[in-house]
């Protein structure tokens, strides 16, 4: 509604004021977090999984709100499109990442050349549907120049269960798989030119969302604490990315 996008606008404003008073610069926008799922952008579709999804159209708005609000500013401020659900299938509460890219305007994709997903470290066969990262790089490409030159964050990774998000298993076992998996995927963004970063969710755990680096509590680290250390010890010192196999041990 027009009402709530004026609240929207007023929300970047009263940011950006904060910002200045504080003296941050506040230059990275994401207009929404996962619009592609029901939990943040509700209803994805009217009834059924065969209609048109409904959020492409809702999240252009808030897109192109916050690109005004923001132009309005002065210069300094990047929107980061997407903050994508890593879906890779349709349903009536999901949009895929490949409808959810394809239902945008063009006026929306060319608005920033960098873009995020969340990839978590799936396993036991429930990722099978198609790596998220990989989902977003061919959605982007057929959409033409202003796709297929968009640089991508992963701005949401990290192990906990086999269905990320879900309550861990005990023991360590299970930790352990993760970590391997979450080794796995970095070795393979590491590879990927296309990919510029990629964020840990959360360092410490939220017991809604399990899969921090240390536990609620901070009396237990999880192996891959070990492995996100080993990695930013590599980037700092300009050395060779570590081999992932050993990390998690």
């Amino acid at each position: 509604s027009q009402a709530g996008l004026a609240g929207y606008r007023a929300l970047i404003g009263s940011l950006l004021a904060l910002g200045a008073r504080e003296g941050v610069s506040l230059e990275w926008w994401a207009p929404w977090n996962e619009p592609n799922d029901a939990v943040f952008v509700s209803p994805q579709r009217s009834s059924c999984v065969s209609e048109a999804s409904l959020a492409p159209a809702v999240y252009a708005q808030l897109v192109q709100a916050a690109a005004e609000q923001l132009g309005g500013a002065g210069g300094g401020h990047r929107l980061l499109l997407g903050e994508l659900n890593g879906f890779a299938t349709d349903s009536p509460h999901r949009t895929s990442i490949a409808s959810f890219v394809a239902g945008l305007p063009e006026s929306v994709v060319c608005l920033s050349d960098t873009w995020s997903v969340h990839a978590y470290a799936a396993r036991n066969g429930v990722d099978g549907e198609g790596e998220p990262v990989a989902l977003l790089e061919q959605a982007l490409d057929a959409r033409g120049a202003c796709g297929r030159r968009a640089r991508i964050w992963v701005t949401e990774a990290g192990a906990g269960a086999p269905r990320p998000g879900t309550p861990r298993p005990a023991g360590t076992a299970d930790q352990l798989a993760g970590c391997v998996k979450l080794a796995e995927q970095l070795a393979r963004w590491s590879e990927n030119a296309r990919i510029d970063a990629v964020f840990q969710y959360t360092f410490r755990e939220d017991p809604a969302f399990p899969v921090g680096l240390l536990s609620a509590d901070l009396s237990h680290v999880y192996p891959a604490y070990r492995l996100w250390l080993s990695y930013s010890r590599a980037s700092a010192q300009r050395a060779p990315r570590p081999a992932p196999a050993s990390l998690c041990a």
